[in-house]
């Protein structure tokens, strides 16, 4: 029995609305509309079905990001995309990885829908000029415009710092220790002087900062204070957070936190922490993510 194209490239469609999104909730929603549109369509027509598929959702994700990014201008506090736990094997695909990051993610916002859409396709997909500028309809001559523009304005904004797995692992562990263990100057010690964490609880999370906290006494004062004045122990754990080893906090075994880490010379630089429980739905698996 042939298998329909569309479970086929599944993954992928995920993968993209996803990059495009920002946002698994809206990526599934994306993923669903496209399998109407193409169970609609007359599929003996289609010559390429990857193609096809990918144009369809490219086109349905457009038009959820305008909708969202007026939504998200009315966000209480940071925005931070929804993570998502993934495979060690997806790390294994660096340009992947890369583009899965909150860091990334995050710079991905500063996009307009069209960039965005054609960064996406361009750099992470590979997707020919034709095929964008037929997702996007727009001339291709003008999308090769706006693809090195993306790229160039991603490029400014990015981190792009290349950290072994060891050093990552060794990392995070003496993170996870200190946080565990109340260990101020541990935590201290293992953060960059100039840390940056963000958090996004969505104005749902008592005690999640509406703004960037920087440096790390101030940083490692706020976790283990905030803890201990919301009267809570936290467990940390190390996990798959978008690519690369980040951190899931349980609460009596609840799920409150993921976090994605960025680490520089050994020390943990950038921490993306996201609380809002609209965004911790679905971290009980491993999403299925490919390219």
């Amino acid at each position: 029995m042939e298998v329909d194209p569309f479970v086929t490239h599944r993954s992928l469609l995920f993968t993209v609305a996803y990059e495009m999104l920002g946002s698994a909730a809206d990526a599934e929603d994306v993923v669903q509309e496209s399998w109407l549109r193409w169970a609609g369509a007359d599929q003996a027509e289609v010559r390429d079905a990857r193609a096809y598929l990918v144009r369809i959702v490219t086109r349905q994700a457009l038009n959820h990001l305008r909708t969202v990014s007026r939504r998200r201008e009315d966000y209480p506090g940071e925005w931070l995309p929804e993570p998502l736990l993934t495979s060690p094997d997806v790390a294994e695909d660096v340009e992947l990885a890369e583009s899965l990051s909150m860091a990334t993610l995050t710079v991905l916002e500063t996009l307009g829908p069209t960039e965005r859409a054609v960064f996406v396709l361009r750099e992470v997909f590979d997707v020919p000029y034709p095929e964008i500028a037929e997702a996007v309809g727009k001339p291709a001559a003008t999308v090769r415009q706006i693809a090195h523009r993306a790229k160039q304005h991603v490029a400014a904004r990015r981190p792009r710092v290349e950290v072994d797995r060891t050093e990552q692992e060794q990392v995070l562990e003496r993170f996870l220790r200190a946080v565990n263990t109340g260990d101020l100057q541990g935590l201290m010690d293992v953060l960059a002087p100039d840390v940056v964490a963000v958090a996004d609880g969505g104005g749902k999370v008592r005690g999640a900062a509406r703004r960037p906290v920087v440096g790390a006494a101030k940083l490692a004062a706020y976790v283990l204070g905030g803890f201990e004045r919301l009267g809570v122990r936290p467990v940390v754990s190390a996990a798959w957070v978008n690519g690369a080893l980040g951190a899931l906090v349980e609460v009596d075994g609840a799920l409150i936190a993921a976090l994605g880490i960025d680490i520089e010379g050994g020390r943990i630089a950038r921490i993306y922490s996201v609380a809002n429980p609209d965004k911790l739905a679905r971290l009980d698996s491993a999403a299925a993510l490919s390219r």
